[in-house]
């Protein structure tokens, strides 16, 4: 009986953490970066920051979330060659990752 309830206590406490994960989604359109997050429930994040990496892991930017949970941005001179990394943190204390290969890069600027 002890073990059932520490079971379901258990699956009941990562439940609402299971609920609200992050996702983030990033795809290039010519030479425009667009940004995507929102939760596996749908929601919106409230607020948030979008850092942009490049394929040696330097900070090439810092950017707001928009309110709707979409960022969009400049594609960093460069970017084609090693491919980006978007990570987004939201206020809630979420967080996630989206990498841009050059491939990825090339086939939404048309080269691919």
């Amino acid at each position: 009986m002890i073990r059932t309830l520490g079971l379901a206590f258990t699956l009941a406490a990562a439940l609402p953490a299971a609920a609200h994960d992050l996702r983030v989604f990033a795809s290039v359109t010519g030479d425009t970066v667009t940004v995507e997050s929102k939760f596996s429930t749908g929601r919106i994040p409230n607020a948030g920051e979008v850092r942009v990496l490049d394929a040696s892991d330097t900070l090439v930017m810092t950017l707001p979330l928009g309110e709707d949970g979409v960022t969009t941005f400049a594609l960093p001179d460069g970017a084609a060659d090693g491919g980006l990394m978007i990570e987004v943190d939201v206020s809630e204390g979420h967080s996630d990752y989206w990498l841009l290969t050059p491939d990825d890069i090339a086939h939404g600027q048309g080269t691919n």
